[in-house]
């Protein structure tokens, strides 16, 4: 580091220290009002008929209507975070490029006008949520239900609910994140406290090391308070005493942060309560926490599933896609030893890129020391966790070209981890262990998709813009504090070094690159009430897009009692027969609607909408194509996944007709197979420009080999106006329909004749 840099820290860390001296000490943030009024019966029911005009142009392509009942779709964001998380405070600082506090009650207005949300949760971290912030949560939820209008025909329904966020170091203690959700919203119709994923007797997990990023003052003094105020809540979150172990939780004192380290241990406490809850896994396939080598396996269980609350996984959120599964692995062990596999055609492992990066830095050193060197840099990526890029701090995050990624899945998560995917889970059966009606235990999971926004922006993918404030990409506006440089200069620049797995260093470099705006969640609802989108979420009956509002519908035509919709399970002796209908979402018009100018104040408006809002013309983005997925699930536990999962299984490429696209097939294998059979659809736009729907921007030689990346850094190295936008097909996935093959002999009548 040359003098002239030396020097000027030093002098930025003296001013500093002159603010510190006349600085106040922390303080709590206020909750904030809700401003914006609800919106207006008219507008209500133009949605309704929008609906309605796309439903009976796709019936005159489908040659008749569907055969159930129509039912609303209803669009939503289940996963959202205000600045009462941990890591959203942190991200929202000024030295991350952040806005500062986003309140409660900022998420009721922006799902409210700027992303025209019909419903949304609160999903704050339960390690950091405090007795006054899930009561100010608590409270926010009412508030803004207060404002929803005729209670028969609600503008807008908000659920309560918290994130458990459990971390494990191996994938033996590794369960991953889930948002907990509740119907209710009166005080006696929720917890009094929320329930996180700490160890008994452990620190904060994964937001542990934050305490670091109040380091920033000294660099960014004019915001002294904000960093102040960073401190005061991790120095209360510590000093929250721990709950008594072994206690029924609604005997608990009221100001103990409760702890269930593992699922089954969450799910006991919340049976405790007695209150209607969703449980809902998001996350499970992105590698920046996730070990290399967890799956869903040990989580198919009936000690660890619960089956009436995890009933919904979330497929894709602001930081990926989880649905796709993929044959490579990271590495694999062999007789006890981590084995690094060599590259593929779309699979560069980070354990072999560590061991190249070596090659290059051998110079001089004999080729035997050299080779002994590489296969020693190789071992230590394996056993670097989810940080094998620290093998070597002194290395650019381009040096790692995109290993560990997946290069041809939509969107995908950052170092994907194939055996946590959607479709893996789908695919794996316990015949030794039996659910409430019998059958061999599976994943019957519903899909949906939402933001994990941590900017209390329910819904931001309506459109690709603002990056830095419509994504989770935040970045170091210096280089004083990033990562790289805290772990300092490597003893030996020609040597790999050992990653402190237990200081959870994640690469926040290149994952940058694989935050989008995040997902919506849509239901098929028998009316604007919270209890009608409760039942829809209950029954399944819902789906997820990548972002915009799709329309679509996935039904079973020859049910034993008529058509089913998505999500429905049933057992048939015959040929399934289904339908599916797909419209594209609008095409956006720049800006906002007059009714949100309107409604907003001009400063409020810019603050949470970036000057830009959900605004559809009359004109919807064209269908692309219809893929079919159809899954078998596993039979043994030696049947190859890979085996099972076929995606697509079908595929039908749809005319560019601005109605949408219908499709209809069957499956004449069925009947004869004697397995069960999971379908569901997934209904693809045709391209237009995303934010990093390019990724890391690989290039390729003539070979196939990745030769550099580009990243989509969220520092000071990208311009906070580049949106890395690049092309990208959005699209809505269905929740699966579940088909249990009845053998024939069992059939209370003759099976059907199959279609010709």
């Amino acid at each position: 580091m040359g003098l002239r840099r030396v020097g000027h820290r030093i002098g930025w860390t003296v001013l500093a220290l002159g603010f510190g001296l006349l600085a106040c000490t922390g303080a709590d943030r206020l909750d904030g009002e809700v401003e914006g009024p609800p919106r207006s019966a008219g507008a209500l029911a133009e949605q309704r008929a929008r609906q309605t005009r796309a439903g009976d142009a796709l019936a005159q392509q489908a040659d008749g209507p569907r055969t159930l009942p129509e039912k609303q779709i209803l669009f939503g964001d289940l996963h959202v975070h205000t600045t009462y998380s941990i890591d959203a405070f942190t991200m929202a600082l000024p030295i991350m490029g952040g806005q500062g506090a986003h309140t409660l009650a900022d998420a009721c207005d922006f799902a409210r006008h700027c992303a025209e949300l019909d419903f949304f949760s609160h999903n704050d971290h339960a390690e950091g949520l405090i007795p006054e912030h899930w009561a100010a949560t608590k409270e926010a939820v009412r508030a803004c239900n207060d404002r929803a209008g005729d209670a028969t025909d609600q503008d807008l329904m908000v659920f309560a609910g918290w994130e458990w966020t459990q971390v494990g170091l191996t994938p033996e203690t590794h369960w991953g994140h889930r948002n907990v959700i509740f119907r209710g919203q009166e005080e006696d119709e929720l917890p009094a406290r929320p329930i996180d994923s700490r160890p008994w007797g452990g620190d904060i997990g994964l937001f542990k090391t934050t305490r670091q990023a109040s380091r920033a003052r000294f660099v960014d003094p004019l915001h002294w308070g904000q960093y102040d105020d960073l401190v005061w809540l991790l120095d209360r979150v510590e000093a929250w005493p721990e709950c008594p172990r072994g206690v029924d939780s609604r005997e608990l004192p009221l100001d103990c942060h409760e702890n269930a380290p593992t699922p089954d241990i969450l799910h006991e406490k919340l049976d405790q309560w007695g209150f209607e809850t969703l449980v809902i896994p998001h996350g499970t396939a992105w590698g920046s926490y996730t070990p290399p080598l967890a799956s869903w396996d040990k989580a198919l269980a009936r000690r660890y599933h619960d089956e009436d609350k995890v009933r919904l996984v979330e497929v894709m959120s602001g930081h990926g896609n989880s649905e796709e599964y993929r044959s490579w692995r990271n590495f694999v062990e062999k007789d006890g030893a981590p084995v690094c596999p060599e590259p593929t055609a779309d699979f560069l492992p980070c354990c072999w890129q560590a061991g190249e990066i070596m090659r290059r830095r051998c110079g001089d050193l004999p080729a035997d020391e050299c080779e002994r060197r590489v296969q020693e840099a190789r071992r230590l990526a394996m056993e670097a966790n989810v940080a094998p890029a620290f093998v070597f701090p002194d290395s650019a995050a381009e040096d790692w070209l995109d290993c560990d990624q997946c290069r041809d899945c939509f969107k995908p998560s950052f170092n994907y981890r194939p055996t946590e995917s959607v479709q893996y889970a789908m695919a794996l059966s316990r015949p030794e262990e039996v659910d409430a009606q019998g059958r061999p235990l599976r994943f019957r999971l519903g899909f949906i998709a939402s933001t994990d926004d941590h900017t209390s922006r329910p819904g931001t993918g309506y459109k690709q813009y603002a990056r830095k404030k419509m994504t989770f990409s935040p970045g170091l506006q210096s280089d004083f504090l990033s990562p790289r440089s805290a772990l300092g200069q490597p003893e030996d620049p020609r040597r790999a070094q050992a990653v402190d797995v237990e200081a959870r260093t994640m690469d926040s470099e290149r994952v940058t690159s694989f935050t989008y705006p995040g997902g919506l969640v849509a239901v098929h609802a028998a009316g604007r009430t919270r209890e009608a989108v409760w039942a829809a979420l209950r029954s399944r009956e819902v789906y997820g897009t990548s972002g915009p509002k799709i329309l679509l519908w996935f039904d079973l035509e020859n049910g034993p009692d008529g058509a089913l919709p998505m999500g429905s399970e049933v057992e048939l002796d015959r040929v399934p027969r289904f339908e599916v209908r797909a419209a594209g979402a609008f095409v956006q018009k720049s800006g906002c609607p007059e009714r949100v100018r309107t409604a907003l104040t001009p400063e409020r408006l810019e603050a949470l909408c970036a000057g830009e809002c959900e605004n559809p013309s009359d004109e919807r983005h064209p269908i692309e194509a219809i893929e079919v997925v159809r899954i078998r699930p596993r039979l043994s536990a030696d049947e190859d996944p890979a085996d099972l999962i076929e995606d697509p299984w079908k595929r039908f490429a749809c005319p560019p007709d601005p109605a949408g696209c219908t499709a209809r097939f069957e499956d004449r294998e069925f009947p004869a197979s004697g397995r069960d059979a999971v379908y569901y659809v997934r209904a693809v736009q045709s391209a237009t420009p995303a934010i990093n729907g390019a990724l890391l921007r690989t290039t390729f030689d003539g070979d196939g080999n990745a030769v550099s990346t580009t990243p989509c850094y969220g520092d000071y190295r990208v311009d906070r106006e580049d949106d890395c936008l690049a092309p990208a097909r959005e699209r809505a996935w269905s929740s699966p329909i579940f088909v249990d093959h009845r053998p024939a002999a069992s059939s209370s009548g003759a099976a059907a004749p199959e279609i010709g």
